[in-house]
């Protein structure tokens, strides 16, 4: 009900202008409706405004060692190695028809570019470097 999504957004903005969370929750309600003009006018407001998004994390223990990602991270010294094996499941993904589905993501770069930015979450850079990085049928707990 994008309705009470909006009305529910906009309470938050009230409520907290200085918090990141209204204008990416309304943001995405307007982007998943289509309203890609809203939503960037929204993102621009933010930014205006001086309110900054955190960058989502994502952490995994592996072997009694903690490693820590943020979306399209470059930084871990397996980043090529995670790539290859975020590449390789893609693949795999899509041969038995399970294509990333990405009509959320931003209209303005090419479907290549979209599923990219899918593909790169902290997530799956998590779990692709735990998949790497133990025996095959290790638990993986990412946090």
């Amino acid at each position: 009900n994008m309705a009470m999504g909006e009305h529910v957004a906009e309470l938050v903005l009230d409520l907290d202008p200085g918090n990141a969370a209204g204008y990416v929750l309304l943001s995405n309600i307007y982007a998943a409706s289509g309203k890609w003009d809203r939503s960037a006018d929204l993102q621009r407001q933010r930014l205006e405004r001086g309110v900054r998004k955190q960058p989502g994390r994502t952490w995994i223990e592996v072997n009694n060692e903690v490693h820590s990602f943020t979306v399209d991270d470059q930084d871990h010294p397996q980043i090529n190695d995670i790539h290859g094996e975020l590449n390789r499941l893609l693949g795999q993904m899509m041969v038995i028809g399970c294509v990333p589905d990405t009509s959320l993501v931003l209209h303005d770069v090419d479907e290549e570019e979209k599923i990219n930015r899918l593909c790169h979450h902290s997530e799956k850079l998590a779990i692709a470097y735990g998949i790497i990085n133990t025996p095959i049928g290790t638990p993986l707990r990412i946090f």
